[in-house]
């Protein structure tokens, strides 16, 4: 899969223990909006998607954490990748770690119905809904956020880059299919 870019604080001891936790992120989009999970507590949106288990594909892993997170049921012959961001930094919760996080985005199309979102506790917390949105209105809400958990604030800030990328390849799109 094609990287679209890295971010890499240099916040740890090289010589720490690496805890490496993958993710696969959905980029579902109807009717011009964008399907992106919203945080009504910390006001941002992500792309919904999470953690891929041990011996998870990852189509099942993004599919699996699509549902759980919005409810909504990706069509697996739908997926297609767009590209990859690696994270590393110091972890938030062993400071003698780092924590690295290759995130791997994928646009894919939806049915439909919708079933119950089956949130974990730090996202009933933070209050995740499903919300279709322009994507500038996420991108400037993302741009606007700040949080004392840093650790959470450059997770936000990388959703908001990419949400131009997705934005840029769209628009590129929009033109080649004028042209043509």
């Amino acid at each position: 899969m094609k990287e679209l870019f890295s971010i890499d604080l240099h916040d740890y001891d090289s010589n720490s223990e690496v805890f490496r936790r993958p993710s696969a992120r959905g980029i579902i989009i109807k009717n011009n909006k964008i399907a992106l999970v919203y945080s009504k507590k910390e006001k941002y949106y992500k792309f919904p998607g999470g953690g891929i288990n041990e011996n998870e594909d990852i189509s099942e892993a993004l599919i699996r954490e699509v549902r759980e997170e919005t409810g909504m049921i990706v069509i697996p012959e739908s997926i297609r990748e767009f590209g990859s961001v690696m994270r590393r930094q110091k972890s938030n919760y062993s400071p003698d770690t780092i924590f690295e996080q290759e995130n791997y985005y994928y646009f894919c199309e939806a049915e439909k119905r919708l079933s119950s979102q089956e949130l974990d506790d730090y996202e009933k917390e933070a209050e995740f809904s499903l919300r279709f949105v322009d994507i500038d209105e996420a991108i400037n809400a993302n741009d606007d956020y700040h949080s004392d958990d840093y650790f959470n604030e450059i997770m936000i800030k990388r959703e908001m880059k990419v949400l131009q990328l997705v934005k840029d390849y769209l628009q590129t799109f929009d033109r080649r299919k004028i042209k043509n």
